[in-house]
Parts: C-alpha cells; structure tokens; sequence
C-alpha cells in the first residue's frame, strides 16, 4: 500500500517534458562557444549608447522586446486561423507580410537584450532565437508561396511555421518567467514607507567618495558618502542582480552615477535614474537625513 502511494506522488512530481527541454538547455555547455562568439559580434555591432538604450527600452522604462513580440506572433496566429476558412487567402497574405516586417524590430531588441544575460540564459536563448528564426523563415516561404498562387502549399508551410513559433515562444516564457531575463530583479522597499525614517549607521562610519555595502533588515544597500551629502539605493541591480557596492563611480551630465559591476548598467545615484542600459526600471532609492548625533536615516523615496 505505501509502496503504491509512493508511486503515485513519484508520477506526480515528474517534470514536464518541455520544462525539462528547456531546464536541460540550462546547462548544455556545448552552446558556450556560439554564445561567446555572438556576444562579442553584437558588442561590435551594437556598443553602447542611445541606439543600444533604446532596443533595451530604456526611454519607456520598460523591455522593449516583449510586447513587440505581440505584433509578428499575433499576426501569425490570426494568419493561420484564417486559413480554416475560405476565401480568405488575402487577408491572410496581408498578416503574413505584416508579421514579416514587424519581426525585424522583435529580432533587434531580442539580440540587444540577449547580449547581456548570463550565460545560462544565453544557452536557452540560443534555442529560442533558433525556433523563432526557423518559424520566421517557414512564414516567409508560406507568403512566397501564396504569391505564386500555391495556397495549399502555403497553408502547410504556414502551420510547419506555427509549430515553430510555438517551440520558440515557449523557450522564451522560460526565460522571461522562470530565469527573470527582462524582469526587476531589485528588492521591493515600497512596504518601508509607511514605517517612516529608519537608523542606518553613524555618519562617521562611511568612507568619503567610495560606495559600501549596508543592510537594513533583509535589504541590501548601497551607500555613498559624497561631502555632506548621503545616497542611498537599493543595492541589488534591477537587470540581473549585479551588487553595485562593487560597481564603479563616474559622473555623466554632472551627475554622479554608479555602474553596474556586471552588465554595465548605469543608474544616478541620486534617485536612482536609468541612464544607460541595459537596466530599464529605475533603482529603488532612499530619502537620507543625518541626525546631531551623526545617526544616518533613510526612507524609501517617494
């Protein structure tokens, strides 16, 4: 009996098989060299600056790319619903076309972001960008297809295409909602409003000029001293996590920035500001206030 009952809850806790496709993707190494290879091709292409700030989404303060991806995967979709039906054929050349041109801008953002992962995510993206390629491509021969007056053929190639585009969506749900690519990855301080100011450390502690890491609680932070004044982030990088206690100081426009040990994002220290990507959201920051006793306080900044 209890033998059956374990066999039971056994079956019940085996992984799906296209979750373990994508977590075996995780650690196949033999995509490291392609991965390392394409990293430094698209450094090259794309360095950094306002053209990179903007496939990252840094103007929107949100990724760029996912909701592009809505346009070329909606037509597509709505593409090969048509063809259930007749007389349809045009509209359905129109979407494919659609889909076609809007996948340009998908693909550039998606290269820009991907470019500066880890490389656990890169090994996944890897195949993902391989799946959508291959449905971009089989999308492209179905509308060729249907010019040259070869419906039945396009409509084959159309769903060839939407199997495609199934496996590489997929691979990049794992990544935006299972590896965190795209997402905050900074710690929430809203709920530390309410509670007012909260002691930090004595003034006296800090040293001049040079970022150090402080708790507050749970919360990791990073602090500097600058003169009189105290600046005070979330220490944690939205992008990935990167620990900018560690990262190196530097001014643009006359403001005093911090730069992220680990991708390169760059955030003002004074609110916490995106200034280059490939970071998107702003950097929880704090409100500081030093005390007679020389006592640091802080609250999340409104």
């Amino acid at each position: 009996m209890n033998r059956q009952r374990v066999s039971r809850i056994s079956r019940s806790l085996t992984v799906p098989r296209p979750l373990k496709v994508a977590e075996d993707l995780e650690h196949a190494h033999v995509l490291d060299r392609p991965a390392r290879g394409l990293t430094g091709f698209l450094l090259r292409f794309l360095p950094p600056g306002a053209v990179r700030d903007l496939l990252h989404g840094v103007p929107l303060g949100h990724p760029a790319h996912p909701p592009l991806t809505d346009v070329p995967v909606g037509c597509w979709m709505a593409a090969s619903a048509l063809d259930l039906f007749p007389d349809t054929d045009r509209a359905s050349q129109v979407l494919l076309a659609a889909g076609l041109a809007s996948a340009v801008p998908v693909a550039l953002t998606g290269a820009a972001d991907w470019s500066s992962l880890h490389i656990e995510q890169q090994r996944v993206g890897i195949v993902h960008s391989i799946g959508t390629t291959a449905a971009t491509g089989l999308f492209a021969a179905s509308l060729l297809a249907r010019l040259r007056g070869r419906t039945r053929q396009g409509k084959v190639l159309g769903l060839a295409g939407l199997a495609a585009l199934f496996g590489g969506t997929y691979l990049g749900g794992h990544l935006a909602f299972r590896l965190g690519a795209g997402a905050s990855h900074a710690e929430s301080i809203t709920h530390l409003g309410p509670l007012g100011w909260h002691d930090l450390c004595p003034l006296d502690e800090l040293p001049e000029g040079w970022p150090v890491h402080r708790t507050l609680g749970y919360i990791s932070l990073f602090v500097l001293r600058y003169g009189e004044d105290v600046y005070v982030l979330a220490d944690r990088c939205t992008h990935l996590d990167g620990p900018l206690h560690q990262g190196r100081m530097v001014r643009v426009d006359d403001e005093i920035c911090v730069i992220c040990p680990w991708h390169g994002s760059t955030f003002q220290v004074s609110d916490g500001t995106v200034v280059h990507g490939p970071a998107t959201g702003r950097q929880p920051a704090f409100e500081t206030r030093v005390l007679e006793s020389g006592m640091i306080q802080v609250r999340p900044a409104r």
